[in-house]
């Protein structure tokens, strides 16, 4: 009955929207993909070999200008009256920006040249554009510039990271004012003089880190006083005197100083900073720390405090923490670490919240957890702890985050998680359990999210390990990637214990196929990831879906599929994410079908991961190079490709000039178009829509269905009543005007 339902309404429905015909389309240049981003029209020219950029082709409308990894050398002005917010252009072979580079772009917001082989910019390319705010020029040798650098009074973010850069003369900044954020790291700067950032009195960010700086003069930051993040991590910072070069930062939140060749801190290195809420110190050689000393009573706001990789060799005293009362989070990790002195340490921390211990060498734990009554995370991974751990950790009780892994263990006892019934992820990764003891996960009814990755488990999981009989509701994430499971050639994988999971990793566990009943008990899987296995294209080989009726996203990157085909997501109406990147495909129309099923059916290209851009390509700091779904031909069909790449096939955007194929890998964007295969019908739109209403699988019609056909009745009913009393309004009419024309 609901599929008769389903064909009646998606009728309606069909007569209703009138077919959903194409969409309105603006210009796009031959070798791009052009879509709408929300309400916007990007055109995405990224890796398409272009030597040039295609000024006449493109709309005056665009909004986002993706011209990443191609050839291109030279820039030329753009079309007039262009509307032109974001401008991508990273890793070409651009070696000179003129002033009228972007003569016109009145609206750009933000542009991105970096990874190219500018050694000049002039200062005046970016005069026309009154509302710039972001400007990217990493990775190009830009080496040295005398004078100002950019002209810009609206510029607020600029990073010119990686270009070579020695010195930065004092009037660098002179004419961007309004810089909040700036990104300087990875210049061989060695030395810092005063007064170069004078004139940004609204920074709010700096970094410098990886910078080779040797020398940090001391009022060389006395007029950033509205600075709240400052990062120096990677320099050479030995000498350094600290309490005069942060002298003035008395806003300063945020400090890194990770690897930053440090040995010894004087006492009064933060006086000053008296809002510091985080402190990086790792990765430094500072031995012989005195902890109470350095952070003194100027840190009564840290909340944060790193120490990780210091090795600190004398033992942290009881002191140590005293005057930094309000620690939530600190990071003892890669430090010689001793149970008895941490015991110590930490007693003046009740109000700690994560505790970061790993590589510590630790074989015993100290006995005063119970003083921990906010402790919600423990991190006491790739420590030899053997099983010493059971009882200590006992008194946790609301610990939610445990991480156990890598630390050697080969056997966890049944009764070590049984007290800790407020645990919602468990680590143990990276350990050689082989099997898991009855009973090891029994009380853990709150627990959320499991993960054993790379414990050497051939099976997915045993019934054994959990409470008989019991649903845990709340396991919703199974992570077991590199595990070399042996899939069965028949029955579920996992145990019906674990039918509330709705996230699950299987990648990398050498799965060559999967059975039809392999998620029987876990039907309510919402997110799968399969990337990395051997999976083969073939008949029933991805037959497992068949069941998962709930699924939303599916991972199958990285396998060995050269044909897909849509039909066998057709028991998957919630899919929303599809990742097939990194697959042998070649170029046929199941491709097509698979553009135009993610397009029409489904309503929304974006769900095919790689098929355009996505929101992380078109931000600031974005992906340079993107993913893209890839097909290849093989020679037979490149030989044969050149004239029907000039036809025109309905329903597809026809080229503007003839073209001839050199290239066999295809993105699936260039493939569609000039395939000439025929496109899907965009009716079937609205058919889907309308039958993922309906719970065919489960032999009901769902409430919004029922309402539905309701509606279209009464619409149907109403239209047919209308015509039929018009009909009879217009026949007597029609009789009385013949009447009169007799006489």
């Amino acid at each position: 009955m609901a599929r008769y339902t389903v064909l009646v309404l998606s009728f309606v429905v069909g007569l209703t929207q009138a077919f959903n015909g194409d969409s309105f389309e603006l210009e796009c240049p031959d070798e791009c993909e052009c879509h709408y981003f929300r309400i916007n029209w990007v055109t995405d020219c990224s890796e398409s070999n272009l030597t040039e950029i295609p000024y006449d082709e493109l709309s005056r409308s665009v909004y986002i200008l993706d011209l990443n990894g191609n050839n291109i050398t030279t820039l030329k002005s753009f079309p007039p009256d262009i509307k032109m917010r974001r401008l991508q252009i990273a890793n070409n072979k651009i070696n000179t920006v003129e002033k009228d580079a972007f003569k016109g772009l009145e609206y750009l917001i933000d542009i991105d040249l970096s990874g190219n082989n500018i050694t000049y910019i002039d200062p005046e390319a970016f005069l026309d554009s009154h509302g710039l705010l972001n400007v990217e020029l990493q990775d190009n040798p830009i080496t040295s510039v005398d004078g100002p650098f950019l002209i810009s009074s609206t510029l607020q973010y600029l990073d010119i990271s990686s270009c070579n850069l020695s010195v930065i003369n004092a009037q660098f900044f002179e004419n961007m004012t309004s810089l909040t954020t700036v990104d300087i790291s990875n210049n061989p700067l060695r030395k810092l003089d005063a007064g170069v950032f004078d004139v940004l009195t609204s920074l709010d960010t700096l970094n410098l880190n990886d910078c080779q700086l040797t020398t940090i003069s001391d009022g060389a930051f006395s007029s950033l006083t509205n600075l709240k993040r400052l990062e120096l991590a990677g320099n050479i910072l030995t000498n350094t005197n600290w309490s005069d070069v942060l002298g003035n930062l008395i806003r300063l939140e945020y400090l890194n100083l990770r690897k930053s060749g440090l040995t010894s801190l004087s006492e009064d290195t933060f006086t000053n900073c008296t809002n510091l809420v985080t402190l990086i110190l790792a990765d430094n050689e500072l031995r012989d720390l005195d902890v109470a000393a350095i952070l003194g009573k100027s840190v009564t706001h840290l909340e944060l405090l790193d120490l990780s990789n210091c090795h600190i060799q004398g033992p942290i005293s009881g002191e140590a923490f005293a005057n930094a009362t309000r620690l939530k989070i600190l990071y003892l990790s890669g430090n010689p670490l001793f149970a008895p002195d941490l015991q110590e340490a930490l007693a003046p921390l009740p109000k700690l919240e994560r505790l970061f211990l790993s590589n510590c060498g630790l074989h015993n734990l100290p006995d005063n957890f119970i003083v921990f009554d906010n402790l919600l995370e423990l991190d006491i991974s790739h420590n030899p702890l053997v099983n010493v751990f059971t009882k200590l950790l006992a008194p946790l009780e609301k610990l939610e985050y445990l991480n156990m892994g890598y630390s050697n263990l080969s056997y966890i006892g049944p009764h070590t998680f049984s007290k800790m019934t407020s645990m919602k992820r468990l680590v143990l990764s990276g350990n050689d359990l082989l099997s898991l003891e009855a009973g090891l996960f029994g009380n853990l009814t709150q627990l959320t999210t499991l993960e054993l990755e790379f414990c050497g488990l051939k099976r997915p999981l045993n019934a054994n390990a959990f409470f008989k009989n019991l649903t845990y509701m709340n396991l919703r994430e199974i992570r077991l990637s590199g595990n070399p499971l042996v899939i069965p050639d028949s029955g579920p994988l996992f145990p019906k214990q674990l039918s509330q999971v709705t996230i699950l990793d299987l990648s990398n566990c050498n799965i060559l196929s999967l059975n039809r009943d392999s998620f029987k008990n876990t039907e309510n899987i919402t997110d799968l990831n399969l990337s990395g296995n051997r999976i083969q294209s073939g008949e029933g080989s991805l037959s497992f879906l068949e069941l998962l009726h709930h699924l939303e996203k599916l991972n199958l990157s990285n396998n060995n599929l050269t044909t897909i085909d849509p039909e066998v997501f057709i028991n998957n109406p919630r899919l929303r994410s599809l990742n097939v990147i990194g697959n042998p495909f070649v170029c046929d129309c199941k491709i097509a079908e698979m553009w135009d099923w993610a397009n029409m059916i489904k309503g929304d290209l974006d769900m095919l991961v790689g098929a355009k851009s996505a929101e992380k390509d078109i931000v600031v700091k974005g992906n340079k190079k993107k993913r893209n779904l890839y097909c290849h031909y093989n020679e037979t069909q490149l030989r044969n490709m050149t004239l029907s790449t000039t036809k025109t096939v309905p329903g597809r955007r026809p080229f503007v000039r003839p073209r001839e194929l050199v290239f066999a890998n295809r993105t699936w964007a260039k493939y569609v178009r000039e395939s000439g295969c025929e496109p899907v019908v965009k009716i079937l739109r609205p058919i889907a829509l309308v039958a993922e209403l309906f719970d065919v699988y489960e032999g009901h019609i769902s409430t919004a269905a029922l309402l539905l056909a309701v509606v279209a009745l009464t619409l149907g009913l109403s239209t047919f009543m209308m015509t039929i009393r018009l009909y009879r309004k217009k026949k007597p009419a029609t009789i009385y005007t013949e009447q009169r024309k007799q006489r």
